[in-house]
């Protein structure tokens, strides 16, 4: 009996070593593949990091130059009434004889833009001051490259700032795009004046904004 049970015992303790020895092997694979796989993940996340750092660069500079050259382009556009020349009395009631009176004075644009914005189509003054400018550029890059802008910022239907125009006028700067001159726009930019002249202008002759500005200069002109 005694040496059966040393003989069972001995059976016992060999089948725990064997399977002490089978556990310890696998865990120490397991632990190299997933030493393998981390070293692969940090490999892979830090590519991918490395390049979205690069995309996101090469985006910031690129819309960097966008906002500089949209900013160039629009010159006047992006002042306020403030920053105008405050008007006499006499050119603010000399804006009620004729709308060009009221666009060749820098302080009767800026009025009539502050109304726009009330109507909520400030776009058509914004694409005419933009065309104002583009037509006295002489430089053939700064040309193409204003004219680009433009077409994205106000003739796109994919613009939020989209002015309106029939389809003969789009066709016509659709080919002009080809080749861009300080021209480009002249059409659209006369059919914008007319919208605002014949549309816009009428109701800003009838608006507190005019109103309010003549009759507060009236008060303060010592004719009054």
């Amino acid at each position: 009996m005694g040496s059966e049970r040393m003989e069972m015992r001995k059976r016992q303790m060999s089948v725990q070593q064997e399977s002490v020895a089978g556990g310890t092997a696998p865990t120490q694979q397991d632990q190299q593949g997933q030493g393998n796989r981390g070293s692969n993940a940090c490999c892979f996340c830090w590519c991918c990091c490395c390049s979205c750092s690069c995309l996101t660069v090469r985006n910031e500079d690129r819309e960097n130059r966008n906002r500089r050259a949209s900013y160039d382009v629009k010159g006047e556009g992006t002042g306020e009434i403030e920053d105008s020349p405050k008007p006499t009395v006499e050119e603010v009631r000399s804006w009620g004889q004729s709308f060009d009176k009221l666009m060749r004075c820098p302080a009767g644009r800026s009025a009539f833009r502050q109304f726009l914005r009330t109507e909520f189509s400030e776009e058509n003054m914004l694409f005419w001051l933009a065309c104002e400018e583009f037509s006295k550029e002489t430089n053939k890059t700064i040309i193409e490259e204003k004219a680009r802008l433009i077409y994205e910022d106000y003739i796109s239907i994919l613009s939020p700032k989209e002015v309106s125009l029939d389809s003969r006028v789009r066709e016509v700067i659709n080919r002009n795009m080809l080749e861009p001159t300080s021209h480009t726009f002249d059409d659209a930019q006369l059919q914008i004046y007319t919208l605002m002249q014949r549309d816009s202008y009428p109701r800003f002759m009838n608006s507190p904004v005019y109103k309010n500005l003549l009759k507060s200069l009236s008060e303060q002109s010592p004719e009054s």
